[in-house]
């Protein structure tokens, strides 16, 4: 039987030049396994960008539902997170995308309760191909994660056909 602790959040706390954003073209949903409502007891992510850049930071926290070894973040919790902030920032700089491979390489244990920062960038676009790195850091700089990926921008049709599914859900969530 398990006793898991619940802990709330803490706050974000980023750094006073970063500027919230919505890397997505609609607010989060609430089901969304990395940033949504649903992950309260095993992340949280709040996504912000620096003015002048074009790399996306997030604030990120892993609570006792993520847990892998004991005491310790799982590996696939770390990963949700890159992947997610690899893709946001693509989205964000305008290139609607979804993934195609991913990396992660792991440097320290993540303990649960951590609280630190992801970064995201864009390395490099050829054609539809778009080639994006990441980092999760510790509060002090220190690196647990890197993620490198690579991802395949949308048609337009493609774009429209998920914009048009969104609406649906969120139309469908306001009637409830």
């Amino acid at each position: 039987m398990s006793h898991r602790i619940k802990q709330p959040a803490p706050q974000p706390a980023p750094p006073a030049d970063w500027v919230p954003v919505c890397p997505f073209p609609s607010p989060t949903a609430p089901n969304s396994f990395v940033s949504g409502e649903q992950a309260a007891d095993r992340t949280r992510v709040a996504y912000f960008r620096k003015p002048a850049s074009d790399h996306l930071f997030a604030c990120v926290w892993f609570g006792p539902a993520s847990e892998g070894p004991p005491e310790n973040v799982h590996g696939g919790a770390i990963a949700a997170v890159l992947d997610e902030a690899m893709g946001a920032v693509c989205w964000m700089n305008g290139h609607p995308v979804v993934g195609a491979r991913i990396t992660i390489n792991y440097t320290h244990l993540t303990p649960l309760g951590f609280t630190g920062r992801a970064e995201s960038w864009i390395e490099s676009i050829e054609r539809r191909k778009i080639f994006v790195k990441s980092r999760l850091t510790d509060e002090d700089g220190k690196v647990h994660a890197e993620g490198d990926a690579l991802f395949i921008k949308l048609s337009p049709e493609l774009t429209d056909s998920l914009g048009e599914a969104r609406k649906r859900r969120d139309w469908t969530r306001s009637q409830q």
